[in-house]
């Protein structure tokens, strides 16, 4: 039987977590969504509070990823220790908190989330994602596996892709918050995307004031990034599975603009 897995892109700022909270139930009854997994990584601009993390739980994600901005605010290390539904990446040191992947029971049986982080262009060097993510797969019984890479590059998310291609059912990009036109259907059956987007205010720059990027950009003195103001979007893929073979069958945007 077919499968609906929804991928909600990068959700930026209190904004961005009352946008979704809104739209998830309504995304997941139109859509026929059996599983999902929204990045959580800016709710808080740098990091996730607790509380949004349970906003976003109570809204329909049934797991949360997380990338470079994991630890951008301290109160979610002792939640990550309790918490299975929120995943760090897994190519993180292995004596910080938390977890990078799961296997979670659905009423049509196991899904496995697996999330990495890039190395290339970022700032700090994690375990490599490419022969961890191997060793990850070893351990896991589950046809329907999810892998998500937070990354610069769009090259790093593309091999990720393809060096997975017939090992999991979908690989999919984050971190960039802008989305991309490359949704596929590899020639083994596994669904990718190389960015899924964000969610969070439609009118800035990857979710901040736009003249705060500019003031950065041009050389002037810097100023703390604050959300912006206005409208938002929420912008994610639907991957289609079959979970009998654990192949992706369709992959579309599903991109909403308030």
């Amino acid at each position: 039987m077919e499968r609906n897995i929804l991928a909600v892109g990068d959700v930026v700022a209190p904004a961005g977590v009352k946008y979704c909270k809104a739209a998830l139930p309504r995304l997941r009854r139109e859509l026929s969504v059996d599983f999902c997994v929204v990045n959580g990584e800016n709710a808080a601009v740098l990091g996730m509070l607790p509380a949004q993390a349970e906003e976003l739980l109570s809204a329909g994600a049934d797991v949360i990823t997380m990338g470079n901005h994991t630890w951008g605010r301290r109160e979610l290390v002792p939640y990550l220790e309790r918490s299975r539904e929120v995943l760090r990446p897994a190519n993180l040191p292995q004596q910080q908190p938390g977890r990078g992947w799961g296997v979670f029971e659905t009423p049509f049986g196991d899904v496995a989330v697996i999330d990495l982080i890039g190395r290339c262009g970022m700032d700090y060097t994690p375990d490599n994602p490419f022969q961890l993510v191997e060793r990850i797969l070893r351990k896991i019984q589950t046809k329907l596996i999810l892998v998500e890479l937070h990354a610069e590059a769009t090259s790093e998310k593309l091999a990720m892709g393809r060096m997975l291609d017939g090992q999991v059912s979908a690989v999919w990009g984050t971190h960039t918050h802008v989305p991309t036109a490359d949704t596929m259907i590899l020639p083994q059956g596994t669904g990718y995307v190389t960015d899924l987007g964000m969610t969070g205010p439609r009118d800035s720059v990857l979710g901040i004031r736009p003249e705060l990027s500019i003031r950065r950009f041009r050389g002037d003195l810097p100023n703390r990034y604050e959300p912006a103001p206005g409208p938002c979007k929420l912008e994610a893929c639907l991957f289609t599975i079959d979970d009998a073979t654990g192949r992706c069958t369709a992959v579309r945007r599903v991109d909403i603009h308030g």
